[in-house]
This record gives structure tokens, sequence and C-alpha cells, in this order.
């Protein structure tokens, strides 16, 4: 007897304008762009599908009918995948709010469609899952492009540029530890309903919900190892997409992209 799989829904943010991105923004959206000849979306969706996510929910805003092309074009995905129109200038908040009753699974990624990833996004929905969790938001590397002055024991040790880190020092406390944010989190479905009259509202979903979870709700810091590469701007996109020496962007782009082209 064929065994029916559980529904695992995932929410991928791709209403917004990529303004930094210059002419190219104006033309296609953030995640409709091609690194190394595939679109940010391509690589998403397919990396969900690997970890066993089997319905997908896209919020469009702008130029969302090129989404939804993007989709009919891609079939051979073989994924549940919904497109909804959620407003040209609508924020976060109210893009969720408006497909928050097409979840179908217990608990949801929630995450945004401007990044290239290799994460096993698998593991920890199971770790989430266990442990009954409301939220847990998932933390990863990020190349510090900047110079960096490294100091042990209050003595000069080097000099860096592209230091990769996880966690910031505050200089106001030597307790507080901040975190990278991945833009990616897994959030308790019912969670997300209860709390809809309040982030449906808010200008700044991020600070308004997650900032009512972490002070009422059960939630959890993952500090994920794994390869995550936002494209925010022309530079970002560049690096991903054109060969240069060292350049780990590109190489794990194109590590990526080989294990999905058979």
């Amino acid at each position: 007897m064929k065994i029916k799989k559980e529904n695992r829904s995932a929410i991928i943010l791709c209403g917004g304008k990529g303004t930094r991105l210059g002419s190219l923004g104006k033309e296609i959206p953030k995640t409709l762009v091609k690194v190394q000849k595939k679109e940010i979306l391509w690589y998403i969706i397919n990396i969900l599908k690997n970890n066993n996510f089997n319905h997908i929910i896209l919020p469009l805003g702008y130029k969302g009918n090129l989404i939804k092309k993007f989709c009919k074009k891609n079939i051979n995905f073989s994924i549940d995948i919904e497109c909804v129109n959620t407003g040209l200038d609508s924020n976060i908040g109210k893009r969720i709010s408006l497909v928050e009753k097409k979840i179908k699974s217990q608990n949801f990624l929630l995450l945004n469609g401007d990044a290239i990833f290799d994460i096993n996004f698998d593991r920890i929905y199971k770790e989430h899952n266990n442990k009954k969790i409301d939220i847990s938001f998932l933390s990863t590397e990020i190349v510090y492009q900047y110079g960096t002055i490294g100091v042990v024991n209050n003595k000069i040790q080097d000099f860096k540029r592209y230091l990769t880190y996880d966690l910031l020092g505050i200089r106001s406390s030597i307790n507080y530890k901040a975190y990278n944010y991945s833009g990616m989190s897994i959030i308790n479905t019912a969670t997300l309903k209860a709390y809809k009259k309040i982030y449906s509202k808010s200008k700044n979903f991020e600070i308004d919900f997650y900032g009512r979870l972490i002070k009422k709700k059960k939630t959890r810091l993952i500090k994920v190892k794994g390869f995550c590469y936002s494209i925010d701007n022309v530079k970002d996109l560049n690096a991903a997409d054109k060969k240069k020496e060292n350049n780990r962007a590109f190489s794990e782009v194109e590590r990526i992209k080989r294990s999905f082209i058979k």
C-alpha cells in the first residue's frame, strides 16, 4: 500500500521590488534574477523539494505575472505551487495574512526569495516538530566584506577581509550575543493564525510578530553551518555569477546547480 506523504508547506516571500539591483530590478522581480543561468527561485524550489517540502506558497507583488509564467514553464518541478496575488505595495505582514489560510502543514517554513542556500531543512524541520517549538530561528554564517583587525588578549594579531562570522560583539554588554538572522524561520501554523490581527496591520512584521513570540512562546535558535548567500545588490549578483579567484559564492552556487541538473 502506498503511504501518503505528510504535507510540508513553505512560504517564499517574493513580492518586493529589487531596487538595489538597478536596471535589472526594473525588468524582473528579484527572485527571477538569474545566477549562472538559473533563476534564484529555481534554486530555492529545487532545494526545498529535495528536503521533502511538497507545498509552496508564493505571495506575489511586484511583476507577479512573471513569476506565474515561470511556474507554468517549470511544471517539471512536480510540486504543489500556489501563486497568490497579495498587492503591489503590501508589506510582509499583509502578504502573510492573505496566504495563511493556504498553509497545509502543522508547521511551515518562512523564507525570503532572494537567497541561494544548501541547508538540511529536513533535519531541522523534524527537530522543530519533535520539540514542539512555536518558532525556530535559523542563524547562518555571513561573510563580512570590509576589513577587520583581529585582537587576542588586547594584542593585535592580524588584518583580514571577508571574514566569516555568525555573531556580533556588542560594546554595551559582554554577555549579550547578537546572532545573524538568515531570513528563515520555521513557525507553528496555529501560532501564526493566533497572532494574525497583530501582524496583518504591522509595518514591520519581524519586529512586531517575532518580538511578541519571543516574550510569550517557546522559541529556539538554530545555528546553521550550511552555505547561504543573499543576492541583495549588483555586487552580490556578480560575485555569485562570475568566477573569480577564491570566490566561495561562485563555487558553492555552481555545486548546488550541478546537483539539480541531470
